[in-house]
Order: C-alpha cells, then structure tokens, then sequence
C-alpha cells in the first residue's frame, strides 16, 4: 500500500467543472486517498454537486481566495502527501499513483510538479493552442523547473506545514510560484515529472484566450519586478515568449517609422525579427506540429506570432505601470 495522499482542490463558483473533476479523482486506480474540496464561498450551485461525491468538503464563510483554500484543505487532511490540483483540471488514472511512486522516491525534501496533457478535455483551436503552450514551456527544463504549478503539485504534508503554506494576502494568481521560489529558497529541491499529467477543462475562444494572456502577464510583471527577475527564463514566461513580444514590438516600431518617413525601407528588418523569433522558439512549433499536425501548427504559430504578444505586451506594460503606481504584492518574508 502506497502513502496516503490527500487530494485538496479549492472552488470558486465552478458548477460547469468540478462534477467532471471529481469524477476523474474517483477514477484514479490508487489507493489510499482522499479527496478534499475547499469552497471559496461559490454563489452558484458547485456546493451542492461536490455534495454528491464521497469527498470531504470545507466552505468557507467568505471569500479569502485559493491559497487560502488551499491552507484550510491542508490543515484539514490527513494525508501523508498533499496533491494539489484545481477544479477544471482531470487527474489521469494513473497521476496518484505517478505522485506516489515518486515522491517515494525522493524523500520528503522535494516538491513535485507535473504539468497539463498536450490536448485538453474540450475540443477547439485556441484550448488546444494553450495546452500545448503550457505543456512545452513547464516540461522543456524539466531538470530544473523554476516552479511548479498547483494544478499538479504534490508534496510531503510535514514539509508543506512547515513552509507556512501558500502565501495569503498575495496577488490572485502565481501563489504556486511563490511558493515554489520561497520553497526552493528553504532548501527544498522543486522535480518536475512531465509523466505526472491531468487535462485541464479550457473552454476558451479568441478573447478569452486574449484575456488569460494578458491577467498573467499582468500579475507576472509586477512579481517579476517586486522580485528583480523580470527578464528571467521561467515556464510559462519563458525567453521564448518575451522574444516572441519584444520581436513584435520590434516589429510594430518599424512599421510606424515606414509610415512616419515614407520609407518603405524601413521595413527590411522585420523578416530578421520574425526570422529570429522561429528560430527561437523552434521548440515550440514543433510541439505544435507534434501533437495536432501541419496544419494546426502552421496556425498556432501564425497566432503565436502575430496576435498572442499584443496580449501579453499589453498585460506587461499595465503590470510595469502598476507596479510604479504601487501595486506591491505581499511577500512573505
């Protein structure tokens, strides 16, 4: 019999996904486990379907956000490993278990990630454009993952009461990754298994595509700034994609110059720029490639290229504003 795990998944008004997280937990071929489920006062009907699962569950009088969640789900368990996912993620059969061996293999001293499949649970371009982006760019240094991500995350229970938790009182998103710096800052040694998978449930199209992009880069910059990383080569905010923007701010400068002289000469470099930025972020494209074929490649990196960076520019720059406005986030000493 493996280390009894304890599953803790926060919910806030996730009624169109947490029936079909639950019923992927209870799928899983492991044993022993239970499943924690931490609502974040939900004003829709979540409460009542995770009442029909055989999971514990904690609602919280108020609003207080998901590390808090995640701190009572913690306190709470009586597992000797925390797996901490979310409510529109789907663990795979085979993720405690994966959890399990490892972590057994590691000792208690680790913090062990694992990232989304390459195709997520709902069908449509621009989910299947972000899984595939989130997969390569955790998985791709693998070795020495700067973070890890709360979607997969798993940890010895002691080791995680003795960090002190998730950071409350911090920004709504990228607890996991201060967590994973603060972590690693203690002593302890962040693994990423790119075996250790869940699916996650998107449900995005264009805009809301757009819209992801530009919340992260957004809280990104400002704990990039706070931190004096912002140029650092980090998952999701990978050198990749910063080249990926700055190519494009590149290229945006230069078409106004074109314009502002009527020299259409000015143009020239920007095949460099674009020349570059493949070259680059090859890695990706063939990620791409790999799991949908030529065609979805061609056009995940048409977007890629040419739409996703005004997303993730336009974040940063209003991040970098807040951020001299005021806008600290609340570390953790």
């Amino acid at each position: 019999m493996g280390r009894f795990i304890s599953v803790i998944i926060p919910n806030r008004n996730g009624a169109a996904t947490i029936e079909t997280c639950l019923e992927a937990v209870f799928s899983s071929r492991y044993e022993p486990f239970e499943v924690i489920v931490v609502d974040d006062a939900s004003e829709d009907g979540s409460v009542g379907i995770v009442g029909r699962f055989p999971c514990r569950l904690l609602r919280l009088p108020t609003h207080a956000g998901a590390s808090h969640a995640r701190n009572i789900g913690a306190a709470n368990s009586g597992g000797d490993t925390l797996f901490f996912t979310d409510a529109d993620c789907l663990l795979q059969e085979d993720t405690l278990a994966i959890a399990g061996k490892l972590l057994a293999g590691e000792g208690p001293g680790v913090v062990l990630g694992g990232t989304y499949t390459p195709r997520p649970h709902d069908r449509g371009f621009f989910s299947l454009f972000q899984s595939v982006f989130i997969n390569y760019s955790e998985t791709r240094n693998a070795e020495r993952p700067d973070y890890v991500a709360t979607h997969a995350m798993a940890i010895d229970a002691g080791t995680f009461r003795r960090s002190g938790g998730f950071a409350e009182g911090f920004l709504p998103i990228l607890e996991d990754v201060e967590f994973s710096h603060r972590a690693r800052q203690s002593g302890c040694r962040l693994v990423m298994s790119p075996d250790l998978q869940v699916r996650h449930i998107f449900n995005f199209r264009f805009l809301g595509s757009l819209r992801n992009a530009l919340r992260k880069s957004l809280y990104w910059t400002i704990y990039s700034l706070a931190r004096g990383d912002l140029l650092a080569d980090s998952g999701t905010a990978s050198a990749g994609l910063k080249i990926d923007v700055a190519g494009y701010a590149l290229g945006l400068l230069l078409l106004l110059l074109a314009g502002f002289t009527g020299r259409p000469i000015a143009l020239a470099p920007i095949l460099g720029v674009v020349a570059l930025n493949l070259f680059w972020n090859r890695g990706l494209i063939r990620a791409f490639h790999r799991t949908a074929g030529p065609t979805f490649a061609l056009a995940a990196t048409l977007y890629y290229v040419a739409v996703y960076p005004l997303a993730v520019g336009a974040g940063a720059l209003a991040g970098a504003l807040r951020y001299l406005a005021g806008s600290r986030p609340s570390l953790p000493a």
